[in-house]
């Protein structure tokens, strides 16, 4: 097979730390025909002199300083830097492992475009991982090793944004890293899929995704529950909201009152149900909160559920499954 270049756009602030480990791991990649576009950030500890030293020794790895603040400036800013036939992007405190470029390569030139490749994760840090995480990475897997990543795609972002790999021409096909908004890997997520980019499904774990108590994921305002799930709803009224059926609005949790809030705002009218006795019955919002129960009455509804219980969420799907409903099209898993 030939051998295109692959651009690796890489952001970094203050991951001194951590920085040696990751560009070992881009240095010892199989497929040699790469070039590492990494963005200082702003970083005021020696961030830039640890890259600059690696700069200095191999001329596939570029130093830029962001043009603008924030991970989606310095995206662009490594983005404007970039030529290669293939795109792909990395996280300045994890690792590769050694033939992800090659595996990823190999993937898109037997799909070709409208494809995007794909590699499992592995989550690691210097104590235990939370259970939190290790169910986030099961679950991603389960998705990936099938491509079926797009089916739950409200859930939760359905691709780990430091591992995927996609054509330069389908890239830009989805407006690449020129939106505004945040969490900016999951708003590119759901551009793969308006623009139709097939998954293709990897067995391989590709990637080993750090975790510390101030990454960036976990720190940064953008990052906050409440824009995942204004990014969720902004997407669904976009991409699958049908406006000759009903909407129903399953839960009255935090999640649920946000997404209530916002359908309010824009004067789309829907119907809010719970199980839990103590709401039910009430005025919220200038909503009347209805029991579960009365959701068969709303025929051929819209239905986003925000019920977090994972029980719960169990047993709602085979609410659903019984009366043949089907997911991505009557229901939807905003959690």
């Amino acid at each position: 097979m030939s051998q295109p270049l692959v651009s690796i756009i890489c952001p970094f602030r203050n991951t001194e730390k951590y920085l040696p480990e990751m560009l070992k791991s881009v240095l010892a990649q199989s497929y040699s025909n790469w070039e590492l576009s990494i963005v200082n950030d702003h970083s005021t500890d020696s961030s830039t002199e640890v890259v600059d030293q690696y700069a200095q020794k191999d001329s596939r790895v570029k130093l830029f300083s962001n043009t603008g603040k924030g991970i989606i400036d310095a995206l662009k800013t490594g983005y404007s830097h970039c030529s290669g036939e293939f795109i792909t992007r990395m996280d300045s405190d994890d690792i590769m492992n050694s033939d992800k470029l090659e595996v990823m390569i190999r993937q898109l030139q037997e799909h070709g475009t409208g494809h995007v490749a794909l590699g499992q994760v592995k989550y690691f840090c210097e104590g235990e991982i939370g259970e939190g995480f290790k169910n986030y990475e099961l679950w991603l897997n389960s998705l990936t090793s099938t491509g079926t990543n797009y089916q739950d795609l409200y859930k939760e972002c359905v691709i780990p944004s430091p591992c995927w790999m996609v054509h330069r021409s389908d890239f830009e096909e989805c407006g690449g890293f020129n939106a505004e908004t945040y969490p900016e890997d999951y708003d590119l997520v759901f551009r793969f899929f308006e623009n139709q980019l097939k998954c293709i499904p990897s067995q391989n774990v590709l990637h080993h995704w750090r975790d510390y108590s101030s990454r960036a994921s976990r720190t940064d305002s953008n990052y906050a529950d409440n824009t995942f799930v204004d990014l969720k709803l902004k997407y669904f009224l976009k991409l699958h909201k049908d406006v000759t059926k009903p909407l129903v609005i399953w839960g009255a949790g935090a999640k649920g009152k946000r997404i209530a809030k916002e359908l309010i705002a824009q004067n789309i009218p829907f119907h809010w149900v719970c199980d839990n006795p103590k709401k039910i019955g009430k005025d919220i919002y200038g909503q009347k909160m209805l029991a579960f129960s009365v959701i068969d009455e709303f025929i051929d509804a819209q239905n986003i559920i925000t019920v977090a219980n994972k029980k719960a969420q169990q047993e709602i799907r085979e609410f659903y499954v019984k009366r043949e409903k089907k997911s991505m099209v009557d229901y939807f898993f905003f959690c």
